[in-house]
């Protein structure tokens, strides 16, 4: 156990850190960004990937430029005042570029292709607005008054939503698929333009929704399909990779 800070006279530790991290919520994404680079480190070995001390030193002095460190000596007291060896942080330095190679190799663009024409369903969109209300009878007074004038919907939305839409006439904006509940969203996703549906309630039935579909997206490659697939591809062969470990929190 280490002493880590001294606030007067009291003294957290190391053992009293962590357990700050677990009950503060920010423990296990931490440790996960930490087992995502291991992993990709124990795959780089399996991959052959190789580190030239050329390319470990540029990727330092990077970091020691970020840092604001331009000197030799202030280097050293950096590493100094968190214990670090220079070692331990060339070591450092090396995982953190194997783990950018191995994404290299695990996300590239022919992939991110593939992955949309096999997916691409997945990525459509829909642009809708919500109205939410506390009873069943409200929501179906509500619904029976878009019937005949579909067109007061921002308006019956500013007037009786509680969500915190109302002051934009409930509009939400772009959602992807899996944004909504599931039953929910298999309705509104094959809605027509213009439609209006619900309501629904919520599981607890606290509340009652009704949305419109303003308009619907088919998928398109764009950068943002771009970068939520890398997401997807570098989370499964994360996923992948955890299952060939042992992996135990200690």
């Amino acid at each position: 156990m280490t002493n880590l800070i001294r606030i007067d006279d009291e003294i957290i530790s190391s053992d009293s850190f962590v357990k700050l991290l677990k009950l503060s919520g920010r423990f296990d994404p931490l440790i996960d960004d930490i087992v995502q680079e291991k992993l990709a480190v124990h795959s780089a070995k399996k991959l052959g990937v190789k580190l030239t001390p050329e390319s470990v030193q540029q990727r330092a002095d990077q970091l020691r430029r970020v840092n604001g460190l331009h000197r030799s000596v202030e280097m050293k007291r950096y590493l100094e005042s968190m214990r670090v060896s220079p070692e331990e942080y060339e070591t450092y330095v090396a995982e953190t570029l194997c783990f950018e190679k191995v994404m290299e190799q695990v996300v590239t663009e022919d992939k991110v292709e593939q992955f949309f024409r096999l997916n691409s369903p997945q990525f459509d969109s829909i642009d809708v607005s919500h109205i939410v209300v506390d009873s069943d009878g409200k929501a179906r007074e509500i619904m029976a008054i878009l019937e005949d004038e579909p067109a007061r919907f921002a308006e019956l939305a500013h007037e009786f939503s509680i969500a915190d839409t109302r002051e934009h006439g409930g509009h939400i904006g772009s959602v992807l698929r899996g944004a909504l509940r599931g039953d929910v969203e298999a309705k509104v996703f094959h809605a027509q333009k213009g439609q209006i549906l619900g309501p629904f309630a919520s599981p607890d039935t606290t509340c009652f929704e009704i949305f419109k579909v303003n308009e619907k997206r088919p998928a398109t490659l764009d950068e943002t399909t771009k970068a939520e697939i890398r997401r997807v591809l570098k989370e499964q062969w994360l996923a992948a990779q955890a299952s060939e470990h042992r992996l135990e929190v200690m």
